[in-house]
């Protein structure tokens, strides 16, 4: 009879675990992104007061006044090309990218939510994106305006100049926006697009 009362007890308790570590699980999940404009606002003023970052500021804004740290993006040179011309608005590129948002407690480098490689980036062996330069987002489009042939940038992107207060996908509204992008090439409307080479390291 006692065997009987346990079995029952369980029975009973099973499906209520069940339930308390699924709540545990979306509270985790919540906590994740807990604060994300507050964060995503204090990690804007980190790069806009580190002095190893070069700042640009946005094609968008008034480039005659100083604007505020929103209006800028943030880049890190990992590699410098050789090249000494850059895309225009409407020219077209061939970019290797890999896009992070600011770092969590899950994904402490950030987490990848869009990239045209795998692993550690290689010139060689890296998948190249055709893009219209002014079709990204704001930040993306002023860092390519800027790059020149063979540059590999890291670009710290405020969410301002990026998806906003909207979600995109797996991206939370207002997630700053790390890209790792290199330049392969350009070619201007017209033109016709260059053939394919992967460039030796």
């Amino acid at each position: 009879m006692k065997e009987l009362k346990y079995i029952l007890l369980a029975l009973i308790l099973f499906p209520l675990m069940g339930i308390v570590s699924a709540c545990s699980s979306d509270d985790s999940e919540e906590d994740e992104y807990a604060n994300w404009q507050e964060r995503n606002d204090a990690v804007v003023n980190q790069w806009s007061n580190n002095s190893a970052l070069r700042k640009i500021k946005c094609y968008t804004k008034d480039q005659t006044t100083g604007g505020t740290s929103n209006d800028y993006i943030y880049v890190e040179v990992l590699e410098e090309g050789t090249g000494t011309e850059s895309p225009l608005f409407t020219d077209s590129v061939w970019v290797a990218y890999r896009g992070r948002l600011i770092p969590t407690t899950s994904y402490p480098d950030g987490y990848v939510f869009d990239q045209s490689y795998s692993g550690d980036f290689s010139w060689r062996t890296a998948d190249m994106t055709q893009f219209c330069t002014g079709a990204l987002v704001s930040g993306f489009t002023t860092a390519l305006m800027q790059m020149h042939r063979g540059d590999r940038w890291r670009v710290h992107i405020p969410y301002h100049l990026g998806y906003g207060s909207s979600s995109k996908s797996s991206i939370p509204g207002y997630s700053n926006l790390i890209f790792d992008i290199a330049l392969l090439d350009f070619w201007h409307p017209g033109e016709t697009r260059p053939e394919f080479k992967a460039r030796q390291e």
